[in-house]
C-alpha cells in the first residue's frame, strides 16, 4: 500500500472514530395487559385501582399503565428514529401498578418476556443492556440478596443479550458489568432494589448480595485498565423531586453509594436510571463542592399518575430518549428527548413521537457533562423561565402549570443534594425566615385593613 493510499486510510478511521456514538434509554414501560376500554369506567384498567377512567383512549390515559400498543408504538419510534443506536439501555419496571395477589411469579416473568421479545424483534442483533425494576418481582420490590428462580429465569431470558460470565452473576444477584460495544468502556448495570426501603428481605444488611463489594472491585480495575464506565439502575438513590423527603433508599446505603462515586468519579462518565417516571438529573460533588458526576433520570413511556401522597397531577406523557456520546472516552455530549402527547395520540387516531427537546439547546450548555449540568442547576435555581421549562419537561410536557417558590425548593433541592443531610439542610435553608415572614403578615393584614368595606 502507497503512504499516501495508507494516510488517506488513517484520515478516514479517524473521521470514522471521531463521529459521535449513540445510545437509547428507556425506563418504566409497566404494561398494563388488562387495558380496555370498557363502557364502565371502573373496568377500563386496573393499574387505576379504584379510580374511575371515564374518557380512555385506544392509546392509553394518564390513570392508567401503557396499553400494549403504546409500548409497540414507542419500539417502533425508536427503530425510525435512530435504527442503528450502538446500545440500549433498558432500566426495567415492566409490569403494571396492581395489588400482587392480582399478579404472580408467572404474570411477572410473562410481561417481562413478551416486553424483552418485542425489543428483540425490533432491533434482532441489537446489544442491550437490561436492569430490573421493583415492579418485575414476585412480591414487588421484595428482590432476595441471593439466588432465585426470578433471577434465573430472567437471565435465562437475557442470554442472548449476555456474556456467559453475566449470565452465571445475574443468577445471583441481578446485577453485572460488561464492555461497551464499539467503544474502550465498560457497562455496570446495579440491582438497587436490594437497596429500596420498601425491600424488606434486607432490612438490617450491610451489603446486600455484596453488591457494593463487586462494584468497587469493578471499578478499581476500571481505573486500573483505563476504562470509563457508565452505571445503569432503576431505583435512583437521593429524593423524588415532586414532593418533600421522599428517599428510595435506605439511608445508609444511599451514603454507601454516594462514598462509590465520591471515590471513583473520576472512571465514572455517566449515570442513568429510572423509576420517578419523570426527566429529571442528580448532582454529585466532592468534598469542596465542585461538581464530579452527574445521574440522569429517564422519563417514562407508561404515563400512569402517581399515588404517591403528596403529588399533585403526577401523570407524564410517554417519553423515550437518546443519548450522543464519544466512543473514546464515553463523555456524554448531548441528550434528545422524544416523546407522544397521549391526548393528542387518543384524538388523532395515532401517537405521534416527535422531538421535546435537546438538553444542550433547552440549558444553554456545551455538552451533558457534570460541569455543564451544574450550569443547568445553577440556571434552573436562578432564572424563573428556565426553571418554568424544566418544570414542564419533567413531566415531559404533561403538567405545565406555574412552578412557584415551594416548587423550586423541592426540584432545586432534590437536584443538588442526594445525601439525606445536605438534603435536608437545603429545604431548611429555603425555608423563609421566621423574622421575615412576620413583618411580610402584618403588612398583608393591614392591607386587607384598609381595603375592607
Amino acid at each position: 500500500m502507497s503512504l499516501r493510499r495508507l494516510m488517506l486510510l488513517l484520515a478516514h478511521l479517524g473521521a470514522v472514530a471521531a463521529e459521535p456514538g449513540k445510545f437509547w434509554h428507556i425506563s418504566d414501560l409497566h404494561l398494563d395487559p388488562n387495558y380496555t376500554l370498557s363502557e364502565d369506567p371502573l373496568q377500563v384498567c386496573p393499574s387505576a385501582g379504584n379510580q374511575p377512567v371515564p374518557s380512555a383512549g385506544p392509546w392509553g390515559d394518564y390513570l392508567c399503565d401503557a396499553p400494549w400498543r403504546l409500548l409497540n408504538s414507542s419500539i417502533h419510534a425508536i427503530k425510525e428514529i435512530e435504527p442503528q443506536p450502538d446500545f440500549i439501555l433498558w432500566t426495567g419496571d415492566d409490569t403494571p401498578h396492581v395489588p400482587n395477589e392480582q399478579l404472580g411469579e408467572e404474570a411477572v416473568l410473562a410481561i417481562v418476556e413478551r416486553l424483552t421479545n418485542l425489543i428483540r424483534e425490533v432491533f434482532p442483533g441489537m446489544k442491550v443492556f437490561a436492569a430490573l425494576g421493583n415492579h418485575d418481582f414476585h412480591p414487588k420490590n421484595q428482590f432476595p440478596a441471593e439466588s432465585n428462580n426470578i433471577y434465573n429465569r430472567v437471565a435465562e431470558l437475557w442470554r442472548p443479550w449476555l456474556q456467559n460470565k453475566s449470565v452465571a452473576l445475574f443468577k445471583e444477584g441481578a446485577f453485572y458489568s460488561e464492555k461497551l460495544p464499539g467503544s474502550a468502556g465498560r457497562i455496570v448495570v446495579l440491582n438497587t432494589n436490594l437497596y429500596y426501603s420498601s425491600n424488606t428481605q434486607t432490612e438490617g444488611m450491610t451489603d446486600p448480595g455484596r453488591q457494593f463489594q463487586w462494584l468497587e472491585a469493578v471499578l478499581t480495575n476500571a481505573s486500573q485498565a483505563g476504562e470509563m464506565v457508565y452505571i445503569i439502575g432503576h431505583v435512583p438513590p437521593g429524593f423524588f423531586e415532586k414532593t418533600r423527603d421522599k428517599a428510595w433508599f435506605r439511608e445508609s446505603f444511599n451514603e454507601e453509594y454516594l462514598k462509590v462515586v465520591r471515590k471513583h468519579h473520576r472512571v465514572i462518565a455517566g449515570q442513568f436510571f429510572g423509576h420517578h417516571h419523570t426527566d429529571s438529573f442528580r448532582m454529585f460533588y466532592d468534598d469542596a463542592g465542585a461538581p464530579i458526576s452527574v445521574m440522569f433520570l429517564a422519563p417514562g413511556v407508561s404515563p400512569w399518575k402517581t399515588t404517591l401522597p403528596g403529588v399533585v397531577n403526577g401523570a407524564n406523557n410517554p417519553g423515550i430518549r437518546l443519548f450522543e456520546y464519544d466512543r473514546a472516552t464515553l463523555s456524554l455530549k448531548d441528550i434528545a428527548t422524544y416523546y407522544a402527547n397521549l391526548s393528542q395520540a387518543n384524538a388523532q387516531g395515532a401517537p405521534h413521537w416527535k422531538l421535546e427537546y435537546r438538553l444542550t439547546e433547552a440549558y444553554g450548555v456545551p455538552d451533558a457533562g457534570a460541569r455543564s449540568m451544574q450550569q443547568a442547576l445553577q440556571r434552573i435555581a436562578s432564572d424563573q423561565h428556565v426553571l418554568q421549562r424544566y418544570y414542564v419537561y419533567n413531566s415531559v410536557s404533561y403538567d405545565v402549570r406555574a412552578c412557584g417558590e415551594a416548587c423550586r425548593t423541592e426540584h432545586v433541592c432534590a437536584l443538588r443534594e442526594v445525601s439525606f443531610g445536605a438534603y435536608a439542610a437545603c429545604l431548611r435553608d429555603s425555608a423563609p425566615s421566621p423574622l421575615l415572614a412576620a413583618p411580610l403578615l402584618v403588612a398583608l393584614l393591614g392591607l386587607r385593613a384598609l381595603l375592607a368595606p
